[in-house]
Formats: C-alpha cells, structure tokens, sequence
C-alpha cells in the first residue's frame, strides 16, 4: 500500500514537473514568435516612414516646379502687359496727332468754303452786270434771245434732228426686240418639256393568233358588241399576235384597249363578259382622269380648285390637237407664262392659272357647241373662277381683245408650245419639209460638198471645196446662197448663210 503511494506520489511530482517545463517551454516560444511579429511590424514601420519621406520630398520638387513655371508665365504676362502699354500710349499719339492734322484740315476747309462763298456772290454779280450790259447793248431781254436762237438752231438742225429722232426710234425697236427676245429665250429655257405626237390607233398585243378567232366571234358577235360598247373600230388582220383599236377618241380609244386586254388575260370572251370589262375600263379611265387632273393641278401649283374643274383638267389627257395631247400642251403653257410673267413683273399665279385653263373647253368641246375658248368661259364662270384669270386666258386665239397684261403672256405660251419644231404632227411635217428643201438648194451649187441645217433651220452651215473655191469666192458663193434662198423659200426670220472653206497642209518630216 505504502508502494503504491510512493509511485502516485512521484507520479503526481512528474506531472507536476512536467507541466512547469511545459508553461516555461510555451512562455518561451511565445516571446520568439513576438519579437518576431514585433520586428516585421517594426520593418514596415521604417520602410513606409522611407516611403513618405521619398514621397513627401517628391512632392516637394514638384511643387517647387510649378510654382517656378507659375512665375515664368506670370513674368511673360507682364512682358505681354508691358508691350501692349506700350503699343497702346503709340497708338494714342499718333491718334492725337492725327486729330490734330484734322483739326486744321477742318480749319481750312472752313477757310476754303468762306472764300468760294465770296467768289461765287463776286462772279454772280459780274454776271448780272454782264448779262444787263448785253440786253442793253442788243436791245433784248434774257428770254427774247433765248427764244430767238432756239428758233435758229431748230431751223438749221432740223433735219438733223429728224435722222437723229428716227435712228433713236430704230435703236429702241432693236433693244426691245432683242430684249423680248432673251426673256422668251429664259423662260423656254426654264421649262423645256418634250413632245411626241400622238396617234389616232392603238395596238394590243394577244399570246397567239387563236384569240383572234374569240376575239371575233360567232359571226362576229363578240367584236360587234366590243366596237358598239365602246365606240371605236377593231381592226383584226393578218399582222400577227397583235390588234389594231382605231378612232380620233383617246378616251374611247384607251377603255377599247383596257376591256381588250382585261379579256385576252381573263381567256372567257362573251357578250356578257364583254359589258363587264368594258364597265370595269371605264372605271378605270375614270379613275385615271382624276389622278391627272390632280398630278397637273399639283404640279403647277395650284390651289382651291373644285373637283369637279380638277376632273375637267384631266379629261384633257385624252385630248388631242393636232396630234398634240391637250394636257401636257395647258401644263406647259402654264410654266412658260409663269415664267414669262416673272420675268415681266406681271401677275405669276394669274398667268399659270390662266395658262393651265386656256384650253378647258376642249374638254367638253365635242359634247357643247360653240368655240372652246367660248365654252372654257362658261365653265369658269360656272365654277367662279377670278375675273383676272378668264380676261387672261380668253385672249389667246384673238377672239376677245387683250385686256391685260397676262393675257398677251398666255397667248405669248401658247404659240411657243404649239409652234416648237415637233410639238403638233403638221408643224413638225412642215418644219422637217422646210429643212430639207434648204438643205437641197444649198447642195445644188457645184462647189458645195456637203451642208447642215442646224438652229431649226435659221443658220446653214456650208462646206465647200478649198480647191475650187479661193476666200473671195467663198464670200460670193454666201451671198448666191443667200438670194437663192431669199427667191425660193418661205420662212419665218432670217436664215444665217455659214460658208466654211478649209484648206489643209501636210508635210512627214522624215
């Protein structure tokens, strides 16, 4: 028992021993690890003490530089100051010397007025004494010898004065001309539409020859009902895959071709199917009638038209005058008289009103009789139309007297649009006859080689044969051109007789 004791005893010593040392062992690792941490905290300490001290001297150098530039600008901006202090008191006294130039220059400017002043009232009066001393020696008054030398001079200079009166009065005529001349030449210029003629046949193609056959009919009743809906002649010949619509009524002329193509598209050709196209044509025309009329109204320019006028306009479409189309012909009317109207200082919106309704009647004119100029008045009124624009637009054919100015700029638009080389199918068949018939003469003299109408057919230009034709003879041959022409040709103006003689010389240096 007393064993045991003794070894719990010193076991109990052991333990005891041991966890002393232990305590001791950890105390010691424990100051290692805190110097330790306490040395790292101690380094960083320095180098972020190093670091400020690098930073701070840093911004030190720095600041020193900026404020070092601060003071060089500031120095250069009282250079600047300097300079300009200086320029300014320069600038002041030549200001004050040049004041003082223009104050004597004003002072005797003064001085010079004071003394013309006194030299004009010295002159005036040795003038009146003069003119005193001469009536009393010519025992005329100042008036009296005034009328007395007129008298002389009109009796010696009187036909001098005639000759010179009528060569003013001819000079005038000329400008005016010319002058009229170059404001119709702008005003073409500002609108130059092109023109085709149009024909009285239409054609509609067809996919093959066998339509043809249901285009007729049994007995041709399907080509008889189509011509008696429509009014027009249907011409089936041995011209292939195609159909001819023939008659002087575009209106009529275009449903015919629109029901015949709604039919060769659709294949069933019947009496019944036939009313139904030709209805559904019309239908169609109309509706296109109203869109032209719209598009020439917007295109003018014009306002507050009526629909029903508007729907007038467009029927013009399909009307023609001498194988012009009546719309386009009115639209262009319209934008030469503006144009001519501007240019003159007249009424602008009068004159293309004027001019796109000068021919209205022609939309009705073979359902009304009577002149179109006298329907278009009817129909203007009707639709209350401004006076101003019925006096411009009833003038154009002189049937009513020119009231206004406007009204000779329509008539003026008128005759440029309908006599333009190619704007109506005679005038282009006379116009082309008159070239040719010039160009033959030209070409019938022996040393012609060839020859050019050119500016519709006012200037011709010759080419002759420098070999046999020296300059002098190139003079004379354009006078013989000139009377031939002159003898056998009826033309508007003057015709420019041109004779161009080119002689070549070529040599080969070898």
């Amino acid at each position: 028992m007393e064993i045991n004791l003794a070894f719990i005893a010193i076991g109990m010593i052991m333990l005891t021993l041991g966890a002393v040392a232990g305590y001791y062992t950890r105390q010691s690792i424990a100051r290692k690890q805190l110097s330790t941490a306490e040395g790292k905290a101690n380094s960083i300490l320095e180098e972020a003490n190093q670091k400020y001290k690098e930073e701070t001297l840093e911004a030190k150098k720095k600041a020193v530089k900026i404020l070092e530039e601060a003071k060089k600008k500031e120095e250069e901006r009282e250079n600047q100051i300097r300079q300009m202090e200086k320029r300014l008191e320069r600038r002041e006294e030549m200001l004050d010397k040049k004041m003082e130039e223009l104050d004597k220059g004003r002072d005797l400017l003064e001085k010079k007025v004071v003394d013309v002043k006194k030299i004009r009232k010295e002159a005036e009066s040795i003038k009146n004494k003069e003119m005193a001393r001469l009536e009393k020696i010519a025992g005329l008054s100042k008036d009296q010898a005034k009328k007395v030398l007129l008298q002389l001079t009109e009796e010696n200079c009187k036909s001098d004065l005639v000759e010179r009166i009528k060569k003013m009065e001819n000079q005038g005529a000329d400008e005016l001309k010319k002058k009229a001349q170059g404001i119709i030449a702008q005003a073409i210029q500002k609108y130059a539409g092109s023109h085709s003629a149009e024909m009285t046949t239409s054609t509609v193609s067809i996919p093959s020859d066998e339509i043809k056959g249901k285009i007729i009919g049994r007995e041709g009743r399907n080509i008889k009902t189509l011509e008696r809906l429509t009014g027009v002649e249907i011409i089936v010949d041995d011209t292939p895959e195609t159909i001819v619509v023939s008659s002087f009524d575009p209106v009529r002329r275009e449903i015919a071709k629109m029901a015949l193509n709604k039919l060769i598209e659709d294949g069933r050709i019947h009496p019944t199917r036939i009313e139904e196209a030709v209805e559904y044509a019309k239908g169609e025309i109309d509706n296109k009638i109203k869109e032209a009329g719209e598009a020439a109204v917007y295109d003018i320019g014009i306002a507050g038209l009526e629909p029903k006028l508007v729907y007038l306009i467009g029927r013009l479409r399909y009307r023609t005058s001498f194988g012009q189309n009546v719309l386009i012909h009115s639209m262009e009317v319209a934008h030469l008289a503006g144009a001519l109207a501007e240019e003159l200082g007249a009424d602008v919106a009068v004159a293309k009103k004027a001019g796109l309704l000068h021919d209205i009647g022609k939309a009705v004119d073979h359902e009304i009789q009577g002149t179109h100029v006298k329907i278009g008045i009817k129909i203007l009124e009707k639709f209350n139309i401004d006076k101003e624009v019925i006096d411009a637009m009833k003038s154009h054919h002189e049937e009513y007297p020119f009231g206004t100015a406007e009204s000779f700029i329509v008539a003026a638009a008128d005759a440029i649009s309908a006599g333009r080389p190619g704007a109506r199918k005679d005038t282009l068949e006379q116009y082309l006859k008159r070239i040719e018939e010039l160009e033959e003469i030209v070409n019938s003299f022996e040393a012609v080689e060839k020859s050019y109408a050119i500016q519709a057919g006012r200037e011709i230009r010759v080419f002759v044969d420098s070999e046999k034709l020296d300059d002098y003879g190139s003079i004379k041959l354009a006078r013989e051109i000139a009377d031939k022409i002159e003898e056998d040709l009826k033309y508007p103006g003057e015709i420019k007789v041109n004779v161009l003689r080119e002689t070549r010389s070529i040599e080969f240096a070898r």
